[in-house]
């Protein structure tokens, strides 16, 4: 089983739509998209800007979306505590506290640290039960931080694809549980620009066990070739403007 979840493309959020670049962005992507095979269901954030990524996608793979409310942006804000900022999302923090703060880097423990809201909490344990209740569906059941397998089902589906559109952080949220690491390290460390792609494949190495592995993360390989800049909407750094093998791109 593979599983791959895409951030929605430049958002406009003033307009809560996207940006003119991001409309480009989609269309691009969907090229991308269009020619992947064994798609059986793309799933995508109620958020606009998430929905308006998808379209074109959708328009040439000739499928409809599920809309699920638990995938759309964890935008549940706090005041900042290195700076003071508010509001700002929970998980922009300096790197010289979050690092300090074992909690937040534990993979189940850092949704009770008390800087996190009530509202974080809730939003993070229905991302886990939507994608369980998904999985579960395919043959694949959480156990601890892996998986057990129903073995008639899940036997030969290692082409199988689910498609997920979602955002930065929500994103984020799903591939660190899957991978059984603290997404606030996820979210602190590894950029998803626009529109960029993470890949995750079910190993199945040993009968009835299953653990989710990253395959790639981050690629904006589409946006590369067709010549259209990577966004720095979401880094605080430059991003390399620059073709490169797919380990990067």
């Amino acid at each position: 089983m593979r599983l791959i979840f895409i951030r929605h493309a430049e958002p406009d959020y003033e307009h809560n739509t996207l940006t003119k670049k991001g409309f480009r962005e989609a269309e691009i992507l969907s090229n991308r998209v269009g020619t992947w095979k064994n798609i059986e269901k793309v799933y995508v954030s109620p958020l606009e800007r998430a929905k308006l990524t998808a379209a074109p996608s959708l328009a040439k793979l000739h499928m409809n979306a599920i809309t699920v409310n638990w995938l759309q942006e964890f935008t549940y804000m706090i005041k900042d505590p290195t700076t003071g900022n508010y509001p700002q999302v929970p998980w922009d923090f300096m790197p010289q506290y979050w690092t300090s703060q074992k909690q937040l880097q534990d993979p189940e423990d850092f949704v009770n640290h008390p800087i996190m809201p009530q509202v974080y909490r809730r939003a993070v344990t229905n991302l886990r039960n939507g994608l369980d209740e998904i999985l579960s569906g395919y043959g694949y059941h959480r156990y601890g931080a892996y998986y057990r397998t129903d073995d008639e089902k899940v036997n030969g589906d290692e082409e199988k694809t689910l498609l997920f559109f979602g955002h930065l952080g929500a994103n984020s949220e799903a591939i660190a549980y899957l991978v059984g690491i603290s997404p606030v390290v996820l979210q602190q460390t590894v950029y998803q620009a626009p529109t960029s792609v993470a890949v995750l494949n079910f190993e199945k190495r040993q009968k009835g066990i299953a653990m989710a592995r990253i395959q790639v993360i981050g690629s904006t390989m589409h946006l590369v070739q067709a010549g259209e800049p990577v966004s720095l909407m979401g880094s605080f750094a430059p991003v390399l403007q620059e073709n490169m093998d797919e380990s990067f791109h």
